[in-house]
């Protein structure tokens, strides 16, 4: 799959790494970049980007969005929320719905609709954006884990369901990126050109996934032993904060 003179569409295209992926793909020559983006969010001045109202959760935008864009090649599901709620603590399942709402079913909403699109134009490319919390389950924030956690099966099961169509399915992880969702996070961030750069590498290689820094690396290689290495100190920083 090559990004160059390619048609991309982009969810969550706005801002963040949405708009990493919108830039970076017509550096690489990509032919033309649909944005989706709610409405009232400009993207780009750049003609070869066309801005798309979308909102993953809303099933007749995303048809819409399909049937409009009959000439996508790339599909890159960006569009993610993160509510930063705990799950037992939590007042409301609200936060926990709305994470699984965007996260999950929004990406397969998404996929669905742009499946036949795919295979029209001679199979492409899905990109799931993941996160190392598609395997280890985040302090205070377990429902996102959760979404990402049945996101990332979903990646696997869609990668399954169109092989024979020819889609190449690619899922990205990576812990903090240098976004706006993380700005009161103290810890070390992998910047979004950084994970863009490498994604678009990644499915030029034809990889299904990527590792795009060092925390999500340690992680997949810790997953056999990851309640003996991965969990106790996640435990010890629950147990501080249960104690303030």
């Amino acid at each position: 799959m090559k990004v160059a003179d390619s048609v991309a569409f982009v969810t969550g295209a706005n801002r963040g790494l949405g708009s990493a992926f919108v830039e970076a793909l017509l550096e690489r020559g990509a032919a033309r970049v649909y944005a989706g983006t709610r409405p009232g969010h400009p993207v780009s001045d750049d003609p070869r980007v066309v801005t798309i109202p979308l909102d993953v959760t809303d099933a007749a935008l995303v048809t819409a969005a399909a049937e409009r864009c009959g000439d996508v090649e790339i599909l890159i599901n960006n569009a993610g929320i993160m509510r930063l709620d705990p799950l037992i603590a939590a007042e409301t399942d609200e936060a926990a719905r709305d994470e699984m709402e965007v996260n999950f079913f929004g990406t397969l909403r998404l996929c669905r609709a742009f499946a036949p699109v795919l295979a029209r134009n001679g199979g492409g490319a899905i990109v799931n954006v993941l996160s190392v919390a598609s395997w280890i389950a985040p302090v205070a924030s377990g429902g996102y884990g959760a979404s990402k956690a049945a996101a990332w099966s979903l990646t696997n099961a869609v990668r399954l369901e169109l092989h024979e169509q020819g889609t190449l399915v690619t899922a990205v992880h990576a812990g903090f990126i240098d976004t706006e969702m993380v700005t009161r996070v103290r810890a070390p961030k992998v910047s979004p050109q950084d994970v863009v750069a490498q994604t678009l590498d990644g499915i030029e290689r034809g990889e299904v996934e990527i590792l795009a820094d060092d925390e999500s690396r340690r992680v997949k290689e810790a997953l056999p032993r990851d309640h003996a290495e991965l969990y106790p100190p996640l435990q010890a920083i629950w147990d501080g904060r249960r104690r303030r």
